[in-house]
């Protein structure tokens, strides 16, 4: 028979294995839970609504593009050729490629589009938002085509609104250019507006200038040209378009 001190030694010994277990099992095997950090906050952001108002009598505008945009960039130069999307624009009152142009240029901040054309006396507000960090170099360009015309825009050209504190408004007026890509016939089958209801964009650029210029005016039926299509109440006077941009952030 075995002694009880022997019998006493080995439940010791018992004893320490299963704690040796025990202590392998809680090792440091389980994943530690790791809080992640918070997301960085949102960059700080300055919005501005931009209002046309059509103040022709009778020459609707179609849907404006409304470009934020530093300076270094500009939808067109007095005395130099149209680009592709100007063109578009001042013959058929398309503007999604004049914004296409103006997305791939590094100058080029922000783009939106109105939604749809503005009758006279009628506006329209275009909201854009750009990175408060871009404010102290920004500047907004806007473009329309006065439908009832061959190839005549309107709109402003780099304004400068850097200085807007939340809450202020710059507002001018826009006289009316011609983009030099279609001669101004104002024959029927030629304009796109409802005056008429002819073409629009035509890549064959018959203009003899092919450069942007200050417009003329339309000659009308009333103004002896039998095969005009328009009327004296198409005739537009400068200024035609007003712009007011306001910073509501």
């Amino acid at each position: 028979m075995r002694s009880f001190k022997a019998i006493g030694k080995q439940v010791l010994l018992v004893g320490f294995a299963a704690l040796g277990l025990a202590a392998c099992d809680n090792d440091n095997d389980d994943p530690v839970a790791v809080t992640p950090p918070p997301p960085p906050p949102p960059p700080a952001m300055a919005s501005y609504d931009v209002t046309v108002t059509n103040l022709t009598n009778a020459q609707p505008l179609s849907p404006v593009a409304v470009i934020a945009h530093r300076d270094g960039y500009s939808v067109f130069t007095i005395g130099m050729p149209a680009t592709a999307g100007l063109e578009n624009l001042a013959e058929g009152g398309d503007n999604s490629m004049l914004i296409m142009e103006a997305d791939a240029d590094a100058n080029v901040l922000a783009s939106g589009s109105g939604a749809a054309p503005i009758g006279p006396a009628g506006s329209e507000t275009v909201t854009i938002e750009v990175l408060e960090s871009d404010v102290p170099s920004l500047r907004f360009s806007v473009s329309t085509m006065l439908v009832n015309t061959n190839d005549a825009i309107s709109g402003l050209n780099g304004v400068d609104v850097s200085g807007l504190a939340e809450g202020d408004a710059w507002t001018g007026r826009a006289i009316v250019y011609d983009a030099g890509t279609e001669a101004d016939t104002e024959a029927a089958g030629t304009i796109p507006g409802p005056a008429d209801g002819g073409e629009g964009f035509n890549a064959a650029r018959d203009d003899s200038d092919d450069r942007v210029t200050m417009h003329a005016g339309v000659i009308t039926q009333d103004d002896g040209l039998a095969t005009s299509a328009l009327t004296g109440q198409h005739r537009f006077d400068n200024p035609a378009v007003m712009v007011q941009i306001e910073r509501t952030d």
